[in-house]
């Protein structure tokens, strides 16, 4: 089962790597990974997408919340969490597609933020459910490159 875990930390030097050597040292996989500066330049917050079922995601909330500099953890359960994802993406296109391609940007409130004669470059910003049904339709014109932020999540209240 997927989880999503939000990290406060203080911002300082090494404490990516200390919430990193803890999932790595346990086994624990680290599927996405988002660090940025919050409101207050003191601290940062990761959001953390892991695998695992209930009782490996108590451990690492355990384990996580007695790491020196971290301030809050969070873990995100359904529906109690508001959660984006940058994705910026590389088509292959041709005179035939073009117009198409365009076409499902627009459905999907994308944005074109650059266009060559053979490739469009998409910018996509939502839930993972709508950049994954997007990427979906896209790979039929060929993607050539990609890549995506991994998820940023707040909670709801």
């Amino acid at each position: 089962m997927r989880h999503t875990i939000s990290v406060l930390v203080e911002n300082k030097f090494g404490v990516l790597t200390r919430v990193a050597g803890l999932f790595s040292g346990r086994g624990y996989n680290i599927e996405t990974l988002n660090v940025g500066p919050t409101h207050d330049p003191d601290t940062s917050r990761m959001t953390i997408v892991t695998v695992g079922d209930d009782a490996t995601l108590d451990q690492i909330v355990k384990q996580l919340k007695k790491l020196v500099d971290v301030l809050e953890v969070q873990n995100f359960a359904e529906g109690e969490y508001i959660d984006r994802e940058l994705v910026l993406v590389k088509i292959a296109v041709d005179a035939k597609t073009r117009a198409e391609v365009m076409q499902i940007t627009d459905i999907f409130r994308a944005k074109i933020v650059d266009v060559q004669p053979k490739t469009l470059t998409i910018e996509i910003t939502g839930n993972e459910s709508k950049v994954g049904k997007f990427l979906d339709l896209m790979k039929s014109f060929g993607v050539l490159e990609l890549t995506r932020s991994g998820k940023l999540a707040l909670p709801r209240k």
